[in-house]
This record gives structure tokens, C-alpha cells and sequence, in this order.
């Protein structure tokens, strides 16, 4: 069975930057999409970033292109999400999951979800 874990949140000033971890357990999990998910105050949790199995297929969510890049190696069972000029609206809780690339790109990634890393952005 994949799990996902995430780490790497914090405070951050407005146009600072952070990047996320998320560690991914079980031995198929090369095999599968990942994807960044955010849930901010009141909000519907909204994908903010995907990427294929083996990378060669990345979505970003129009409101993040350009600022954040998403990558993975998957002999360390991580995929990373880099962010740039970070902004507000940008503060939210951060998760990662797992799944085929059609439903993580629908929001709906197998894996059970994890507790979320917290992302601030506020001077």
C-alpha cells in the first residue's frame, strides 16, 4: 500500500520561498502519479501540482505557474514542491497523494490522506 508524508511547511514572509517533502512508502510507489494538494481557510482543498510516474508528465494549477516547480526522485521515494514568491493566498495546509495520473489530476489519489504540512505567508 503507497503512503504519502509531508514536511517542510513554516511561516514565510510575502516573496519568500519554502519547499515541501513528501516522502512516499511501498515498494510500487514509482509506479504512480503524485500530486500537491492545498486546503486553505474556508477553502476546498484544490490541486496545485502533479507529476507522472516518472516526471515526464507535470500540471501546475494556473495560480502557481511560474512560482512553484514540483520534482521527484523516485529512488529516494520523495517528490519535492519548490515555491517561489510566495504570496498570502498562498497560505493553506499542503498535502500530497498518490494515484493514477487521470484521478490525482481530478482530486481523487488513493492513498490515504496525511496530516498536511502548514504553509503561513505573512509578514
Amino acid at each position: 500500500q503507497v503512503q504519502t508524508a509531508e514536511s517542510g511547511g513554516g511561516l514565510v514572509e510575502p516573496g519568500g520561498s519554502l519547499t515541501l517533502s513528501c516522502t512516499i512508502s511501498g515498494s510500487l510507489s514509482k509506479l504512480f502519479a503524485v500530486g500537491w494538494y492545498r486546503q486553505g481557510p474556508g477553502k476546498q482543498r484544490e490541486l496545485v501540482a502533479a507529476i507522472s510516474n516518472y516526471g515526464g508528465q507535470i500540471h501546475y494549477a494556473d495560480s502557481v505557474k511560474g512560482r512553484f516547480t514540483i520534482s521527484r526522485d523516485n529512488a529516494k521515494q520523495t517528490v519535492w514542491l519548490q515555491m517561489n514568491n510566495l504570496r498570502p493566498e498562498d497560505t493553506a495546509v499542503y498535502y500530497c497523494n498518490s494515484g493514477r495520473w487521470e484521478p490525482v489530476l481530478t482530486g481523487n489519489p488513493f492513498a490515504p490522506w496525511g496530516q498536511g504540512t502548514q504553509v503561513t505567508v505573512s509578514s
